[in-house]
């Protein structure tokens, strides 16, 4: 059929869904024990349509979307905010007032950019509650030749000031029913390990893709200024190229059904979850892949400004859920 694909000694199949982001992969069970070549093709899907889907993983659970997401990459802490926690799996959950809705790469504040972050829905609303994603290197490429070159000359500080994972403790405990005094205890200090550090980070506008030299555009929510202009100038620009990364032609929006798992290039797209659902509950367990330090055209590395997010990639550690 059109815009489909299989892969030689795999039964994996891929499904096109937009011209320039977005795939369907049929054909393979998720789980610790897939063959290399099947894992092969799942990335090569990866790094091709930014964005993969998978219907039907309902036998997954936490340690089952752990194993698998160990033959991708390397499984970061669940979080570099949540210094001193071993776990692996970030809840985002909107009982915890965690509602992602605004553009933005992964954990942009560090100097070393997740890979990949894999998504599966765990409890979802009667309504709503859909993700939306843009490819950011769609985006490059279809820039002005003398955006591009502005675009090639600039960096941006990212912090972790506007980071949305940061909990609500008062609606938390609100929804909270028959909470007894351990249990707001616990939560007390896993919203203060939220609180704990900043981060900020200075890394190019434009990066250059590690497996496939593709360049692609670094901003998102994280963003707090441009160097070398003022403020206002910073705003003017970072509406300048953040409303082209949205555009319509750019993107692509995944209706969850139960069973679902989205993988997506951390380092080639932007992402936003619609808050459209009300009080219903929506929550989705994420983990995210190491990645590497982002490089400009002209090979210059991200560099730190404040904050130790090395135990965030440590790779010798325990696997470990957050309750």
């Amino acid at each position: 059929m059109p815009g489909s694909s299989s892969f030689a000694d795999s039964d994996v199949a891929v499904v096109k869904l937009g011209e320039h982001i977005g795939a369907r992969v049929d054909g393979v069970r998720l789980d610790g024990d897939l063959e290399a070549d099947t894992v092969t093709a799942i990335n090569q899907a990866l790094i091709t349509h930014k964005v993969i889907f998978f219907r039907d993983q309902h036998h997954l659970d936490d340690d089952a979307q752990y194993a698998f997401a160990g033959l991708l990459g390397t499984p970061t802490t669940a979080h570099p905010l949540l210094k001193g926690h071993s776990a692996n799996v970030l809840p985002i959950d909107s009982e915890g007032g965690v509602k992602a809705n605004s553009w933005h790469t992964d954990v942009t504040f560090v100097d070393r950019v997740p890979k990949a972050s894999i998504l599966r829905a765990v409890d979802l609303p009667a309504y709503g509650g859909t993700t939306l994603w843009a490819s950011t290197v769609a985006t490059y490429q279809q820039l002005p030749d003398a955006l591009r070159r502005l675009a090639d000359e600039l960096w941006a500080v990212h912090t972790n000031s506007f980071d949305y994972a940061q909990f609500d403790i008062d609606n938390a405990v609100a929804q909270m029913s028959n909470a007894d005094v351990g249990e707001f205890d616990q939560l007390q200090k896993y919203v203060a390990a939220f609180q704990s550090a900043q981060f900020r980070t200075q890394h190019p506008v434009v990066r250059v893709h590690p497996e496939t030299g593709e360049h692609a555009l670094l901003l998102g929510g994280f963003v707090q200024r441009f160097l070398g202009v003022n403020d206002s100038e910073s705003r003017l620009l970072y509406r300048l190229f953040q409303d082209r990364i949205t555009m319509p032609e750019n993107t692509i929006r995944w209706n969850w059904q139960p069973g679902d798992l989205a993988i997506w290039d951390n380092r080639a797209t932007q992402h936003y979850a619609v808050a459209d659902y009300g009080n219903q509950r929506r929550r989705m367990h994420r983990i995210t892949l190491a990645g590497d330090i982002p490089v400009s055209v002209t090979g210059e590395c991200s560099r730190i400004i404040c904050g130790d997010a090395s135990e965030y990639s440590i790779i010798d550690r325990p696997h470990q859920t957050v309750a």
